[in-house]
């Protein structure tokens, strides 16, 4: 995992919840670093960045088109 880089910055725990779905569906390798502070104390996310979505180089293309579909979409966004 030292070479996963940082696709997406998010602030808030719910951001992610749907994210993490369709990543896991689609298979991919990716962690969310700073997820348990932000979960255990949310106004700390900020302090250490925001909860950093982190994933392998191979996949970013992947993980990027992902996140373009999750905010194009009418019925589901980013907040």
């Amino acid at each position: 995992m030292n070479h996963f880089i940082t696709a997406a910055t998010f602030s808030y725990p719910h951001e992610i919840t749907i994210l993490k779905h369709l990543l896991l569906e689609a298979g991919l390798s990716f962690y969310f670093e700073n997820e348990t502070i932000a979960t255990v104390v949310p106004l700390y996310s900020q302090a250490f960045g925001g909860i950093k979505l982190k994933v392998h180089p191979n996949d970013l293309s992947t993980v990027k088109h992902i996140l373009e579909q999750l905010n194009t979409n009418t019925h589901l966004k980013i907040v």
